[in-house]
């Protein structure tokens, strides 16, 4: 870490106003330059080792005489020496004391995925009580800096807050525009701390700054070394599949990928040199002696003959191999330098690598369910990438009750050849896929997620779940910015700069995949509510608010044509509460004045309850109706339940979601809002 006062000596270098200032190294000498500087002045102590400088007593303010800057030298090393023994004290900085402003801190790190990042937000001694903050992942352009600025809390105390004048927002502007460049055009920069940063009227000015260098890395991981091969799509939609490993035995995994497979209707190739036969199916003692091609491999051996059985795979021209078995880099060195000598064979032949250490691969609109889960899923639009085989299992079982469907679902493992980027890539082209959900541990090359995820988000929504949001460890961060500058919060800095929709749990997330898979995104904020129940109606109103979704205004013209339809004292407002005794032809005619007036709403929903005058069929199939002839987003919300499964019945085969919980519709619809807003700043 650089002292404040090499600290202050860069940022002078780059342009970047800091105080007057300057070393000494003697109370006179102390007495001397704050009398050239101009009182009051600051003084520090400046050593290597004493990062906190307060916590020692190394710091004094307001001093405003030649006898107070003396005596406050003395005091100073007297405090870093009894409080700090052992400290290599280099001097003491005396500083012009900067009048008050608005105090901010930029900050700078490198993340180990995603390298470069940028931090802004509110400074001072209560900020990681506060933490309102913004992160990017660099580079930026001003704008993207002007973005930052605005999305905190804050802003309003830069804007001008209860009569006081508005800030110098360009200074601030023009200031981490800077930073933000020298840090990537310095690479030995490792991370900065400028806490706080005090803005004025006009102009702003540094008062404390930390600074970081070391190696120059870039990012820590290294990419994989076929992270940018080209990947054809038709990899993924096999004619053949071998079973490498096939078993009789029930309590082994070659045979419950055996038995998941049954329904391919391609080629399938049992591959076991003592037997025979299994299933039915013919059995080969190497795949090398299947006739004619084969696509896929699914290994289910031990790893220690993994890299024999690529070899044959090589010579027998498979493109894929889904390597389910574990024993990799995940247990260590030994297991890291085996991935390594697969990965190798691998490439020579040309084979892409699903894994290895993942449950495998499920299509099932292909009949394909290459992973030992004894549960297939059903078909559907949204496909599911995760990087945990036990999270794959949980969610397919939970599914099924609920008729949610998956285009395809990946587990990836150990990403030692195709990653995330690759799955996303393959999603995009993919038909059948409408909307991608990722269950995200760790990514191997952040810049080339983001730049590849970037591309896919305009055309198919991309939602993802990160886990790893706790904050253990992180007390020992050695600035203000490692603090608030997580690995966690990175992630989801990064997923909102590419256009990924984050989300906090796995229910949440395919609520939110579901919806955009049947009504894609909204364009726009201007949301309505129809319902019969007056309750859900002040409760529409409540979650609206709550998740920022704006209930627009009805216009004029649209309460004239629905007077004439609607009970005199339905509430002639937005969220509509069209009463109690509302039956289906009420609800239809209500979405023919919506279809005709698509003009003043982007976002509609539907809220219908039992009762003795709705049928929930009839209900359900105006809804489709609604949804088929818009082109805005339909959010159903048919509450209840045994009385209302049939209505639901119908929805689901239309691919229309249903929220059980009203709720849980506004927090979707607010989540994809917020998600689309950051995407577009």
């Amino acid at each position: 870490m650089l002292t404040e006062f090499e600290g202050y000596q860069l940022l002078e270098s780059w342009g970047v106003p800091v105080p007057p200032h300057t070393l000494v190294s003697s109370a006179m000498e102390a007495r001397e330059t704050a009398g050239r500087i101009g009182y009051p002045v600051v003084m520090k102590v400046i050593s290597p080792q004493i990062i906190h400088k307060s916590d020692v007593g190394g710091v004094i303010t307001g001093i405003e005489t030649p006898e107070a800057a003396e005596e406050a030298f003395r005091v100073i090393m007297r405090n870093s020496t009894t409080n700090a023994p052992g400290a290599t004290i280099t001097g003491i900085i005396v500083e012009r004391q900067m009048p008050g402003g608005v105090e901010v801190l930029i900050g700078g790190k490198t993340d180990p995925t995603f390298g470069k990042v940028i931090t802004f937000g509110l400074g001072g001694k209560l900020v990681e009580l506060l933490r309102d903050v913004s992160i990017r992942v660099l580079p930026v352009d001003e704008d993207e800096i002007r973005n930052m600025i605005r999305e905190i809390r804050g802003y309003s105390l830069i804007r001008g807050y209860r009569g006081e004048p508005p800030k110098d927002e360009e200074a601030l502007v023009n200031l981490i525009a800077a930073m933000a460049r020298k840090f990537v055009e310095e690479p030995g920069i490792r991370e900065f701390d400028l806490n706080p940063v005090i803005l004025y009227e006009r102009g702003a000015s540094v008062v404390d700054a930390r600074i970081i260098v070391g190696e120059a890395t870039g990012t820590e991981t290294s990419p994989r070394s076929g992270a940018d091969l080209e990947t054809p799509p038709d990899i993924f939609y096999p004619d053949s599949i071998a079973v490498i490993g096939a078993s009789a035995s029930p309590n082994k995994v070659g045979y419950s990928v055996l038995r998941n497979l049954l329904s391919f209707p391609g080629k399938l190739y049992p591959v076991n040199p003592s037997r025979t036969e299994l299933f039915g199916r013919k059995t080969y003692p190497s795949v090398k002696e299947i006739p004619g091609p084969v696509d896929w491999a699914v290994t289910a051996v031990p790893a220690r003959i993994i890299p024999e059985v690529m070899e044959e795979c090589g010579e027998k021209g498979i493109r894929l191999a889904i390597i389910v078995a574990a024993g990799f880099r995940e247990i260590g060195d030994e297991g890291a330098a085996l991935e390594e000598r697969v990965t190798a064979i691998a490439r020579r032949h040309g084979i892409r690598i699903v894994g290895p250490n993942c449950l495998g691969v499920m299509m099932p609109h292909m009949g394909i369910n290459a992973t030992f889960d004894p549960v297939s899923p059903r078909p559907g639009d949204v496909a599911f990438i995760s990087q945990s085989g036990a999270i794959i299992t949980t969610v397919v079982d939970w599914s099924l009750p609920g008729e949610f469907g998956f285009s395809t679902v990946i587990s990836v493992g150990n990403q030692a050849d195709l990653g995330f980027e690759h799955y996303l890539q393959f999603a995009e082209q993919d038909r059948m896929t409408r909307s991608i959900t990722l269950y995200i541990e760790e990514i191997l090359d952040g810049r080339r997620f983001m730049e590849i995820v970037r591309e896919i988000t305009p055309k198919k929504p991309v939602v993802a779940v990160k886990s790893g949001s706790s904050r253990k460890g992180q007390a020992t961060a050695s600035s203000h910015t490692g603090s608030l500058a997580g690995s966690y919060e990175v992630y989801i800095a990064a997923f909102r700069q590419a256009g990924v929709i984050p989300a906090r749990s796995l229910r949440d997330a395919f609520n939110l995949a579901e919806l955009l898979a049947s009504e894609g995104y909204p364009r726009g904020n201007r949301a309505i509510a129809v319902t019969s129940a007056g309750g859900f109606a002040v409760l529409a109103s409540d979650y609206a608010e709550a998740y920022g979704v704006d209930m627009v205004e009805i216009p004029d013209d649209v309460l004239q044509e629905l007077n004439e339809f609607l009970p005199p004292y339905w509430n002639h407002t937005n969220p509509m509460d069209i009463l109690g005794d509302a039956d289906a032809p009420r609800f239809a005619a209500l979405f023919d004045v919506l279809i005709r007036h698509q003009e003043f709403w982007d976002i509609a929903f539907v809220i219908a309850v039992p009762t003795t005058t709705v049928d929930p069929a009839h209900v359900a199939n105006e809804i489709v109706r609604f949804s088929r002839n818009t082109s805005k987003m339909v959010v159903g919300c048919m509450l209840g339940g045994d009385s209302i499964k049939s209505g639901l019945r119908i929805l689901r085969g239309a691919r229309i979601p249903n929220f059980e919980e009203l709720e849980d519709a506004f927090k979707a619809v607010g989540n994809i809002l917020d998600g689309r807003a950051a995407e577009q700043k």
